[in-house]
């Protein structure tokens, strides 16, 4: 599973980062997912890889690809990271950009078929409402 996010703030460090958090229920918010600590707090592995693919003083544009696939687990990880996604209010983003929705876009899915084996890829182009948003904050996507 790969994806594509709009997330706030310019991005920081390396071009790609992992992230081995652990997630379960937030335990001061139910309605939340967070990273957690297994040894205080129930939570189940989670394993994100993020590349930034372009970044603006406004936001970032950032390709996640899951490892495992656990509840929000793209939303929470990058909010953990300091990179809350556009228009995600519940992990700290605000809308923006002219967009009302969460930013993120499952670019590009494949699995086994369940009965042949086959392997079966999926995708998506970036639709015009999160293209217009990158335009509006001055980030480029090549999907080639």
């Amino acid at each position: 599973r790969q994806y594509l996010a709009i997330a706030h703030r310019a991005w920081q460090g390396a071009d790609e980062r992992c992230v081995d958090a652990a997630i379960g229920r937030d335990p001061r918010n139910r309605l939340r997912m967070a990273v957690v600590d297994m040894q205080r707090h129930a939570g189940k592995p989670a394993r994100t890889d993020f590349r930034c693919l372009d970044s603006a003083e406004a936001g970032c544009l950032v390709h996640a690809r899951l490892h495992t696939g656990r509840t929000h687990q793209i939303r929470v990880h990058l909010a953990t990271i300091g990179h809350p996604l556009l228009a995600d209010p519940l992990y700290g983003g605000a809308p923006d950009a002219g967009l009302r929705r969460q930013a993120l876009h499952a670019w590009r899915l494949a699995f086994d078929h369940p009965v042949t084996g086959a392997p079966m890829a999926f995708h998506s182009p970036l639709p015009d409402d999160l293209a217009q948003a990158l335009s509006a904050w001055g980030l480029r996507y090549n999907a080639a």
